[in-house]
């Protein structure tokens, strides 16, 4: 006798039972095995019998052969035998409820999930079921391959397991073997997300509930829990100037200034380094780098600087070229000697030149530069030279250049709220020596000795003028005369004595 597979359509296949052999009538006791979950299914029994060899005893001398025996009934006979259910519904249907909410670790709270700043999330779950007892209740979990399964979590202990059926694929079982009618579960299964790329927008869980109860509402038995995946950095920009400051003028040293093939320009040079850093905490996919330098001091000026070289760390980015067609501009002395000697009086004070003021002409460098890591820093060297002829026509002691960098993510990636500076600013210093030419010298000798002439003869008319000088000669002449009248006096009198 054997047990044959229930044969209701859409039903699991029960347990085989071994087939057994008697002789005789016999009357047995069946059981359902604790493994078979197929509660709705019938047991169908087959009893089936036939003859056995016929073998005739003692010695067969007849001539014809001996008569096959030959069954008059039915070889056997099929039953079902049908567990007994105690349901509300003729049916026996359930009717289960999901509902759930998906959580980001921490103290995030934000309405988005950025790329790196959360290592895991918990899908919330409550499973309730208003029906019949629900035989054979899972829960399967869809997600993408770049989240892995972490553990599951339930309040109390309801007899609920979880295991991985792929990589993408999870199945927890509830209240096994049924999840009774009128109860509801709580639980949480938690994954890992900080191996997500952001090839995706979003992050999707579906979430279904099954079980092996027929059911007339599947609408609540499914959940989509998703949340937009966004890219958030912090970047920000950071600078050093070499030298940060340089004298120039007539007296200085041309060794000191570099010098182009075939030109008389005496040229300075600088070295600018900007760091455009990502402090994450998701990877930077790409960024833009603006640097404007003051090119010149007026506004329809000759053009100061020329650009040797601008480089990226390892060659992770390129930067616009820039060419000063005429880098060495040695301006025409058109004013005259008393201008030149009044404007070295007058040299004194500090002069800005600044891009963020009106009527600059500055020249803009801007750099692509490709992915960033958290935490890490991509470097943007720039060679340039300083015509420093121009700067001989300035009447100022001292020019202060800033050069200013900022730095702007590329589409797609967010900000983070309230973080670091993207701008920064670099100021270097140009001092004038404060000596002037040597035929400027001269002339200011020959000046100094014509105006200190001129002063001490004016100085002798106005006295003169003032009688300080003729005052003096007439108290001398009154003198001599009053000395002689006394002499005269003296000689008269010892002649008539």
């Amino acid at each position: 006798m054997t047990t044959l597979p229930g044969e209701r359509d859409g039903a699991p296949r029960s347990a085989a039972i071994p087939p057994l052999k008697w002789t005789s009538s016999a009357s047995e006791s069946w059981r359902r095995s604790k493994d078979v979950k197929d509660v709705f299914a019938g047991i169908t029994f087959e009893v089936a019998y036939n003859l056995g060899k016929h073998v005739l005893a003692g010695p067969q001398e007849r001539d014809l052969p001996a008569l096959t025996p030959v069954l008059r009934w039915r070889k056997g006979q099929r039953m079902a035998t049908w567990f007994e259910k105690n349901c509300l519904s003729d049916d026996c249907a359930a009717d289960l409820r999901l509902h759930g909410k998906l959580l980001l670790s921490g103290l995030y709270t934000k309405p988005h999930l950025a790329l790196g700043g959360v290592k895991n999330v918990s899908l919330n779950l409550t499973i309730s079921n208003t029906g019949d007892d629900a035989y054979d209740t899972n829960i399967y979990f869809n997600f993408s391959r770049e989240v892995f399964y972490i553990n599951f979590w339930q309040k109390e202990e309801k007899g609920i397991s979880c295991g991985l059926v792929d990589l993408d694929f999870l199945k927890c079982s509830v209240g096994f073997p049924f999840m009774r009618a009128q109860t509801k579960y709580h639980f949480a299964v938690i994954f890992d997300t900080s191996q997500l790329s952001g090839e995706n927008d979003t992050l999707q869980f579906l979430v279904q509930a099954k079980s092996a109860n027929p059911e007339h509402k599947l609408s609540d038995n499914t959940l989509d829990l998703s949340i937009p995946l966004i890219r958030e950095t912090d970047t920000t920009i950071t600078g050093v100037v070499t030298p940060s400051s340089f004298a120039y003028g007539n007296s200085i040293d041309a060794s000191r200034f570099v010098q182009l093939e075939d030109m008389k320009c005496n040229f300075q040079p600088l070295n600018l380094t900007f760091q455009a850093i990502n402090k994450g905490p998701s990877r930077l996919p790409g960024s833009t780098v603006d640097i404007r330098i003051p090119n010149r001091l007026v506004g329809n000026g000759a053009d100061m600087f020329h650009i040797i070289e601008t480089q990226v760390t390892d060659g992770r980015g390129n930067c616009t070229p820039h060419r000063n067609p005429t880098p060495c501009t040695i301006p025409q002395e058109k004013e005259s000697i008393f201008h030149s000697i009044f404007a070295f009086f007058t040299k004194s004070g500090r002069r800005v030149v600044d891009c963020d003021r009106p009527g600059r002409a500055c020249m803009t460098i801007s750099c692509s530069l490709g992915p960033q890591l958290k935490e890490e820093a991509l470097s943007i060297d720039i060679k340039l030279l300083l015509n420093t002829e121009i700067l001989k026509t300035d009447s100022s002691s001292v020019i202060q250049f800033v050069t200013r960098g900022s730095v702007q993510v590329n589409d797609g990636v967010m900000e983070v709220e309230n973080g670091l500076s993207e701008d920064f600013s670099l100021v270097f210093e140009a001092l004038h020596s404060q000596e002037p030419r040597g035929y400027v010298v001269g002339w200011i000798i020959a000046i100094s000795l014509l105006v200190g002439i001129l002063i001490f003869l004016l100085l002798a008319v106005l006295l003169w003028k003032l009688g300080f000088f003729r005052r003096r000669y007439r108290e001398i002449i009154e003198a001599e005369k009053n000395r002689k009248d006394s002499d005269e006096s003296w000689d008269w009198m010892e002649k008539n004595h």
